[in-house]
This record gives C-alpha cells, sequence and structure tokens, in this order.
C-alpha cells in the first residue's frame, strides 16, 4: 500500500517503510501522550465520558495504523495534540476530545460520518462533518482557496467547536512545521497569518493568536526571529529581579487589604514587538512597553469591578500612571468578550510598564476565549448576550446573505476580524457597538438593512452630519431616511461594516441589472433601426470598438447615457471588426492560463535567463540577493519577486497558490539591487561628508538619493543605494555605524 497524504501534506509512509522503529517504545510513546489527555480531562469528566474518550482513541489509532507524519513519528500523535490544545490551551470538554481525535478519520480512511453517528452520537458526527468539510490546503488559486474558508465559517452557523478545533488543528500543523518543504512551510505560515491568527483573535484565544503569529514569523523571517528571542532572552534575569522590585510594595499592599491574589510578569510576544518596532521606528532597546505585569484577583462576581478599581487606586498610590494609557474593559468589554482593566505606570527606575488587572474569570475568558464563555453561561453566571456571541450572530447573518463571490467575502470578513470597537448609542440610550472608523451610515445599517438604504444623514449628539461621519465614543445617534433616497457607489467609501458594503453592493448590483435591461431593449430597439441582426459576432464588434468588457456593462452604459446610442452606426458592423475577435478569442486565453501553470514547475533563478521570464523586483519590500523570496505570476504574466516576510507577500501565498513560484538568486556578482538604509544620530558639521565617503569609497557602493532631516540637533535620514546582495548590504551598515555621531542603522523596506 502507498503511502497518502493529509491535508497539509503531512502524513506519509507505511509500516513497511520504518523497519527500524522500535513499536514498543513507540506503543509506549503513544500511550503516555493519552494519559496525559486524560489528566487534563479528568475535573470534568461524568458517567461515561472515560469510555468514550477510550473508544474513540482506539477507533483512531486502528484506522491511522499505517499512517506516518513527514517527521517520521506515528500520525496518531497528531490528533492526540490536537486533543491536548484542545483541553488543555482552549478548555474544551469531551465532546470536542472525541471530536479532535477522530477529526481525520472520515477524510483518510474508509469510515464514512454515519458510522461516527452510530458509534459516537450526532454532536461528534456533525462536528467532523464541518472538518471534513474544511480539510484541504487548496493550491488550485483564488477562488478555491476562499471559497475553502468560507465553507469553514459556514460551520460557525451550526457549531462553533468546528472552527476551536480547526484552531487546534492548525496550531499543532504549525508547532511542528519543521518537517515540512520549504514552500509549503511558506504556504501554510502565510494562510495562517492571513485567516487563523485574526479568527483566534476574534474569538478571544489570546495566547493561541500570538503564538502562531510568532511561529509565522519563525518561518518566513528566521533571522529577525532569532534575533529577537535572543535579546528577550538575555534580558530574562533583569527582568525577572525588575519585576520583582515593582511588585513587592504592591503586594504587602494587596495582602493589607486582604486580597487573594497571583502575579504574572510576560514579555510580550516577537511579533508584537517586531510590530511596534516597525510602526514606531525604534529599536529593541526604545520598547518602553516591553513587558506587561498581570494581577489576577480571586473575588466574587460581584465584587469584580469595585476590586479591579481598588487595585488601580492602590497601584497608582505607589506610581505615576500614564493619563493617556487608561483602558477600561471592565466596564465595557471587548466585542470578543475580553474584560481587563489596563494601566501604563512609570516605575522607580524610569521605565513605563503596563500593568493589567483582572479576576480569574476575566483571566480564563482572555485565555480561552469563547470557549470560557460557554462554561460561565452554563454555570449560569448572569450576563446578557455576550459581544461574542453577537458577532457569531453577525457571521452568520453576514453568511446567509451574502450574494458576492468568496474573494470579497473572505476581504470583508477579515476587515471585521483585527479591529477595535467604538460605543454609540441610540436616541432611546441602547448601547450599539460598531467597528473603529464606523460612520453614521454603518450605524444606520446596523440598526435596520431598510433605514441603511433610505439613510439621508444623521444628527449626533443633536446637530446634523453627513454620512460619511465617523462616530466617537459616546455618541448619540439618530437617523433620517427618506423613500426617495437610494444607494450610490460613493457609499462604498463612508462604510467599514460589512453588513453595510454587502448591502449596498446587493442594492447596486440589483439597479444596475434594472438598468442594463433597458439599456438591452435601447439596443435592441437601435439595431432594428439600422438594419443591423443581433449577433453575437456583432455584439462581440460593438463590445471592442466601445472598449467594453461584457455585455452587461455595454447595456448599463447605454441605459445610463455614457454610450450614445446614436454613435452605433451600421459602419461599425463593416469594418474594424477583427479586434474584437481577437480580443475574446478562447484560445488565446486557455494559452495564457497554460503558460501561468507551466511556470510552476520551474524554479526561477534571477538574474539568469535560463526560463525566458520577464520579473521585476516588487516595489513594496525591495528584495535583494541573500533574502528569502518568491515569485509571484501576475495577471500581465510578468512575475514580481517578493521577501517571503513581506505583508502583501502573506495574501499573495496565502490567496493564490497556483501563481506562487519557487525562487532563487544566481551566484552572479554583478548585478546591483536598490536597497534602503534608515539613519539616526547627533547632528555635527562634516557628518554627511563622512557618510557619503563610506558610501562610495570604501565598498564602491552607488547612491541613489540621500534625504536627511534635521531637528534641535536630532537627525533622521534614509539613504538609497544599490548593492549585490544582503552580505554586501550588512558590510556597509556595519561601517556607517562606525561614523562618529550614528546612533542607529537599519534596513528599511
Amino acid at each position: 500500500m502507498a503511502g497518502k497524504t493529509d491535508k497539509t501534506g503531512t502524513l506519509l509512509t507505511t509500516s513497511d517503510q520504518v523497519n527500524m522503529i522500535d513499536p514498543e517504545a513507540e506503543r509506549k510513546e503513544i500511550l503516555r501522550h493519552y494519559r496525559r489527555l486524560l489528566r487534563h480531562a479528568k475535573p470534568f469528566l461524568k458517567d461515561n465520558d472515560a469510555k468514550i474518550i477510550k473508544k474513540a482513541f482506539n477507533t483512531s489509532v486502528e484506522a491511522h495504523k499505517d499512517m506516518r507524519r513527514k517527521s517520521g513519528e506515528p500520525y496518531i500523535l497528531h490528533p492526540l495534540a490536537v486533543a491536548q490544545i484542545a483541553v488543555e490551551e482552549i478548555g474544551l470538554g469531551t465532546t470536542s476530545i472525541v471530536a479532535a481525535l477522530l477529526h481525520d478519520v472520515v477524510e483518510d480512511t474508509e469510515l464514512e460520518i454515519s458510522d461516527i453517528e452510530r458509534d459516537f452520537g450526532h454532536s461528534v458526527a456533525r462536528i467532523i462533518e464541518g472538518l471534513t468539510k474544511i480539510s484541504g490546503v487548496f493550491d488550485y488559486g483564488t477562488s478555491q482557496q476562499a471559497e475553502n474558508f468560507r465553507k469553514m465559517l459556514l460551520t460557525l452557523s451550526d457549531d462553533v467547536r468546528v472552527i476551536l478545533i480547526k484552531l487546534a488543528d492548525r496550531l499543532h500543523n504549525m508547532r511542528t512545521l519543521d518537517s515540512m518543504p520549504r514552500h509549503k512551510q511558506l504556504k501554510i505560515a502565510s494562510e495562517t497569518m492571513y485567516l487563523y491568527a485574526p479568527l483566534a483573535h476574534r474569538l478571544g484565544l489570546y495566547a493561541i493568536k500570538s503564538e502562531l503569529e510568532d511561529l509565522y514569523l519563525k518561518y518566513t523571517d528566521t533571522e529577525t526571529y532569532k534575533d529577537i528571542s535572543n535579546k528577550i532572552r538575555q534580558t530574562r534575569s533583569a527582568r525577572s529581579k525588575f519585576i520583582k522590585d515593582f511588585t513587592h510594595p504592591v503586594e504587602e499592599e494587596l495582602r493589607k487589604y486582604g486580597f487573594k491574589f497571583t502575579i504574572k510578569g510576560r514579555p510580550k510576544s516577537i511579533y508584537s514587538i517586531l510590530k511596534k518596532i516597525k510602526k514606531q521606528n525604534i529599536t529593541f532597546d526604545e520598547i518602553y512597553d516591553l513587558f506587561a505585569i498581570r494581577i489576577i484577583l480571586d473575588v466574587p462576581l460581584e465584587n469584580e469591578k469595585a476590586a479591579c478599581w481598588q487595585v488601580y487606586s492602590i497601584i497608582t498610590d505607589f506610581y505615576q500612571p500614564n493619563p493617556d494609557r487608561l483602558r477600561d474593559w471592565v466596564n465595557t468589554p471587548k466585542a470578543n468578550g475580553y474584560e481587563s482593566l489596563h494601566t501604563t505606570v512609570m516605575s522607580r527606575s524610569g521605565q513605563w510598564v503596563e500593568v493589567q488587572i483582572r479576576t480569574k474569570r476575566m483571566d480564563e475568558i482572555a485565555e480561552r476565549g469563547y470557549a470560557a464563555h460557554w462554561k460561565y453561561k452554563t454555570e449560569g453566571v448572569a450576563s446578557a448576550e455576550s459581544g461574542l456571541e453577537q458577532w457569531i450572530n453577525k457571521v452568520r447573518d453576514m453568511l446567509e446573505n451574502n450574494t458576492a463571490n468568496a474573494l470579497e467575502f473572505m476581504d470583508e470578513f477579515r476587515k471585521n476580524l483585527f479591529v477595535e470597537e467604538v460605543f454609540v448609542f441610540t436616541p432611546k440610550g441602547e448601547l450599539i457597538i460598531l467597528p473603529d472608523k464606523a460612520t453614521a451610515l454603518d450605524f444606520a445599517f446596523e440598526i435596520h438593512s431598510q433605514i441603511g438604504l433610505q439613510c439621508l444623514g444623521a444628527k449626533v449628539n443633536q446637530k446634523l452630519v453627513p454620512l460619511s461621519y465617523k462616530l466617537k465614543n459616546g455618541d448619540q445617534v439618530e437617523i433620517l431616511t427618506s423613500q426617495k433616497q437610494k444607494p450610490n457607489e460613493e457609499w462604498l467609501q463612508y462604510v467599514v461594516t460589512s453588513k453595510a458594503r454587502t448591502r449596498i453592493k446587493d442594492a447596486l448590483r440589483e439597479e444596475r441589472k434594472s438598468k442594463a435591461e433597458e439599456g438591452k431593449v435601447m439596443l435592441d430597439s437601435r439595431l432594428q433601426q439600422i438594419n443591423v441582426p443581433d449577433t453575437q459576432q456583432n455584439l462581440n464588434k460593438l463590445l471592442a470598438f466601445f472598449n467594453v468588457p461584457a455585455l452587461q456593462d455595454l447595456y448599463y452604459r447605454i441605459a445610463t447615457g455614457h454610450i450614445d446610442i446614436k454613435n452605433i452606426k451600421e459602419v461599425l458592423f463593416v469594418t474594424g471588426g477583427e479586434k474584437g475577435a481577437s480580443m475574446l478569442d478562447p484560445k488565446s486565453f486557455d494559452k495564457e492560463v497554460q503558460k501561468i501553470r507551466g511556470v510552476n514547475s520551474d524554479m526561477l533563478v534571477i538574474g539568469e535567463n535560463t526560463f525566458n521570464m520577464d520579473y521585476r523586483m516588487s516595489k513594496c519590500c525591495n528584495p535583494i540577493p541573500g533574502d528569502d523570496v518568491f515569485g509571484f505570476q501576475t495577471e500581465e504574466g510578468l512575475i514580481e519577486i517578493h521577501r517571503t516576510s513581506c505583508k502583501q507577500g502573506i495574501e499573495l501565498m496565502s490567496n493564490y497558490g497556483n501563481r506562487i513560484i519557487k525562487a532563487k538568486w544566481t551566484e552572479q556578482k554583478e548585478l546591483a539591487f536598490l536597497a534602503g538604509i534608515r539613519i539616526k544620530g547627533t547632528d555635527r558639521v562634516g557628518l554627511v561628508n563622512d557618510l557619503t565617503k563610506v558610501i562610495s569609497t570604501s565598498l564602491k557602493v552607488n547612491m541613489r538619493s540621500i534625504t536627511i532631516d534635521s531637528n534641535d540637533g536630532i537627525f533622521e535620514g534614509n539613504i538609497m543605494v544599490f548593492v549585490n546582495d544582503t552580505g554586501h548590504l550588512d558590510k556597509l551598515m556595519q561601517r556607517m555605524s562606525r561614523v562618529s555621531g550614528i546612533l542607529t542603522v537599519e534596513r528599511f523596506d
């Protein structure tokens, strides 16, 4: 029996290919993982649960007995690990453990969903059916990939546990990505960053979100990842001492007031540190809140708010708070249910420190998101429909009423994952939570689709404002409507919510459709007047003459007066027709598609004309030899070279798998590439002269441009230079950093 591949390509090979492995040692290893799973599940197991888990484990062992992962380990260790993450890190229960253990069984073996339902019940079968629907990493191109994501999100309507187990599955695949080939690593990592990390964030799984982001960085920009993690490691002992000194007086005071509490100090994630470095254009050493201190209180539900504010008061008695950095998510939780009180205070050593104050319940919700919500809801903790449930209901609504294609839908959906919120009120005082930067028009659609479609303007705090007015926290909004009002294209620039965008697009589509029908009647009438039959060939000639891509567009433009019907004359059908035929020729279109497909099997060697391919360096990340890169085939047939860590690259690799081309640099040294260097330092006479001397004389580098801005004795500058590769650039940067007065030298995209 030949080996078979699972959805990430991690599975392979059969028992006769692994003769060298000790079966007894493997059996013990599998049992060790299984017992660990049971140990973590034990606290919530009821009557028959242990037997059901054992049965699922045995079924999975049997189903996967001849399978191995790319790393060579028995495949069963993967479902066991996914179940472990589901229990330990997400806090799911027995049904989810069983589903996680069986999540690949239907896809990889002869077992059917009906067998699962018979042996394990309806809930487990439904979750596995959801997971089976969304298996696979598509390489065929954009819409299939997006359609796959859409299918996954559709399962939100059935059971959120499908998504949570899928996240556990993805997390384990990312943790074991080492054994995968490089192109698969990039593909899976980009897809993770594109959808799964934002999804974990939105479902409140912060620890998982941070780990997925860090692992993405580890595989796409390994050098930066290692550099930051080494720096975090080097500062660990100093950090521990600092936390101890900082918390000591606070702990004594908390005990004096009789609080039961724990204090944790943790560094920020590697990815969030890098994001801060790039966003604020600073170095690692300049990040002031490199770590957060978390105070977790053990208090009854009814005392939570008062206790958090009391602790805030105690901390600010010792340390001066930054008034701009107070975040109160205790009174108004985030839409994904996150509750906590954040303040940034000045320590005695002159460092800013972020302090997070929360209760045990809030901490569990912050770490485990949706699963913890569910737990507290079933335990009878009073709460109205949580923000997270409201969001899930919105997603369901969006899925059920969405008419856009899968790619548009994914784009809309992602916009709603990583957003801050704005809190506003209706005229009757009802709280409405919208994404940050939402407008009066978004508010109108949030109240009701019909109100949105007829929205004329709004009154905010009794003052008249336009549709595009951006809402602020605490605004009270009243919507003004008119039955004569209709949406127009401009409205799409005013809205940020998916609901509003989808409804506007639907209305415009309907309007366009009815206009196109009017245009068709007008064209038919005109063709009759000039005695020209409405054959496909004649219509193609019209499309070519007016340079319009499709008939619907032609009809629409005629109806709206963009094409004057009188300009359609008999002479158009006698001459100039060939342009249209070649433009619409399906054979040439197929050739283009084949050309794109054929490219994939080759490795593009940048700097050699081996494959006769046109390529260019992408402007978004300016790659140079030595950078880890990939090629992307554009619609024009040109190949764009991107760095694997490029932001735009994430989306390209995740969505357009079929157009990604492996690329490497030629060994030739005579090629020159443009790179950007950013410098900071103290201003002095002759500094620019010293810098240009280093650039042009010591390493024979050509400089394209230099801009330097000086303010109060400190300067910042950007220099664009031509270099051969990353080694050449590093040498240049090292020499520049030795110039007197230079404080930092770094590359920028």
